[in-house]
């Protein structure tokens, strides 16, 4: 079943206890993220002030006793893009949210399925699909006992291999 973007962000903003997130792409090309990507290409600061809802909805998550994984597979050495990623992680981790880091060369053996996903509560998923060139084209959701299995397999194991951002040095 499809996914708007209205429905998707009151998914984040209403999960009862639990949020995992598994990233495959090295890299993304979101709207919102672009230019911040741009300025720090090019040498400039950037204050992170568009992060701020974000980490202000992980906080209130992580108070109300609610956690929130978010696992980045990458390829080494890292795309500018997950450079990029990495330099502005600090924000969202201090928030709460758990973001860890693992080497795509030790995933070959996982199962994992074909889509970066959400998964919500250990029951509910919420698929992302990609162009090639890293938009978001859509979201589908699945409460499939066969979908929620693999994800929740899949993250983590790569869980289990991947080290936290705060110890995470790219290459």
């Amino acid at each position: 079943m499809t996914v708007t973007q209205e429905e998707f962000d009151s998914l984040l903003s209403s999960f009862g206890v639990s949020a995992v997130h598994l990233e495959t792409r090295d890299a993304y090309g979101t709207a919102a993220e672009l230019p911040h990507m741009a300025k720090w290409a090019a040498g400039e600061k950037d204050d992170l002030e568009w992060l701020q809802d974000w980490c202000a909805t992980v906080r209130d998550h992580v108070e109300s006793g609610r956690s929130i994984r978010r696992a980045r597979i990458v390829s080494e050495p890292l795309s500018d893009y997950q450079r990029w990623s990495h330099s502005i992680a600090h924000p969202m981790v201090g928030a709460g949210e758990d973001i860890r880091w693992v080497p795509r060369r030790l995933v070959s053996s996982v199962p994992l399925p074909g889509n970066d996903f959400y998964l919500l509560d250990g029951k509910l998923i919420v698929f992302l699909h990609y162009s090639g060139d890293g938009l978001v084209v859509g979201m589908v959701k699945s409460v499939d006992p066969g979908d929620v299995a693999l994800c929740n397999s899949a993250f983590e194991a790569v869980w289990k291999l991947a080290v936290p951002h705060r110890e995470y040095t790219p290459t």
